[in-house]
């Protein structure tokens, strides 16, 4: 359980979690769960880790530019998972793997055309992986993301790229859904806990091989807490988390099935101000304007959409095609999620931030 797998391919946050339970964790999963109760999120407790619940995950995507005459620009990712073994619960030894820490990093070279990327897995414990449930405070190996009042610090250093970076609050927590409880499905009990950190001032390190470039940027948090799988059906879903260029943030996500129809769909906009606005269901609908085709895999993605939603219509569009992760070495999942630019309905760029599309290749196998 306590295997490096720094050769393989990350997998999106959702899926690495399912996984840990139906294959390494060796549980099998509760059919029965009930709705999560509305609760009111209090912080900086609610920044650690809720091993109560089956799965978890701290998720920070971003962009950020070197400051030279003639910028370098890169989008970043880096993910903690946590994931409840239910199947050692009842053992009594320290050695019991009760919960796994997973962790996965990625780094998108604009100019040089190449996506970078690596992952770890380890059982919680013996000094190796940890998530605190005091604070964000998370432990892999020799990586890192942790919190010190408003300012987030992570050391990711990875295969032939590394990630060094702080973030600055410079907003208030956004929770998702209703106070922080967001519907993933059309049954209560498919739901998670849900905020999110918009707006992170960002600056720090990234280094590529021999190449270590000082940027400043801006990015973004979403923590999320859960027991509940998707919705039966649902083969995969799309997702954006958009930093506005006027202080305001954007979220807005779709879960579809075998013929392309949303089975769920949601998000939010929160203006500079504070104003915000949560979606319904029915607010939210994702057409595809343009694809591209894997070489690798000849699975065909929809790189740009247009994005319907109360607070406008906007056009999604990757900055670079190529940001298709490939882990059929290990877990079998092909996915897509990179840096994406916003645009609204004039063609005016107003924003930037990741786009994350799943289960075009095959359903999803949860």
């Amino acid at each position: 359980m306590g295997a490096d797998l720094t050769a393989y391919m990350p997998m999106p946050r959702r899926r690495l979690m399912l996984a840990s339970l139906a294959g390494l964790g060796g549980a099998a999963f509760n059919t029965s769960v009930l709705a999560l109760p509305a609760k009111t999120l209090v912080f900086p407790r609610d920044r650690g880790a809720h091993p109560d619940f089956r799965t978890e995950w701290w998720y920070i995507t971003g962009q950020a530019s070197t400051n030279a005459a003639s910028p370098r620009r890169f989008g970043f990712q880096l993910t903690f998972f946590r994931s409840r073994v239910d199947g050692t619960a009842q053992m009594t030894s320290a050695f019991a793997a009760r919960q796994l820490i997973f962790a996965h990093a990625a780094v998108t070279d604009v100019q040089g055309g190449k996506l970078w990327h690596d992952q770890r897995i380890a059982r919680e414990g013996f000094g190796v992986a940890s998530a605190s449930r005091q604070d964000m405070a998370l432990k892999l190996r020799d990586w890192s993301l942790s919190a010190n009042g408003p300012r987030y610090t992570a050391e990711l250093p990875a295969t032939d790229f590394g990630l060094s970076l702080q973030f600055e609050e410079t907003q208030s927590n956004l929770l998702q859904g209703k106070q922080g409880l967001s519907r993933k499905g059309p049954e209560e009990k498919q739901a998670s806990y849900y905020y999110s950190q918009p707006q992170l001032a960002t600056r720090g390190r990234l280094q590529i091989k021999d190449q270590t470039f000082e940027v400043t940027g801006k990015a973004w948090l979403d923590h999320e807490w859960s027991e509940e799988i998707l919705a039966p059906g649902a083969v995969g879903w799309d997702w954006m988390g958009m930093n506005l260029d006027d202080g305001g943030a954007l979220t807005a996500f779709r879960l579809r099935d075998k013929d392309g129809h949303a089975i769920w769909a949601g998000g939010s906009w929160r203006a500079a101000s504070g104003e915000l606005r949560i979606f319904s269901a029915s607010d939210v609908s994702f057409s595809p304007l343009r694809h591209w085709t894997s070489p690798l895999t000849q699975i065909s993605y929809p790189v740009q959409w247009r994005v319907q939603t109360p607070a406008g219509l906007y056009t999604v569009k990757a900055l670079l095609d190529n940001q298709e992760l490939d882990s059929r070495n290990s877990t079998g999942s092909i996915y897509w999620e990179g840096l994406s630019e916003l645009a609204d309905s004039q063609g005016r760029h107003v924003g930037g931030g990741y786009l994350e599309m799943t289960g075009y290749g095959q359903a999803l196998k949860m």
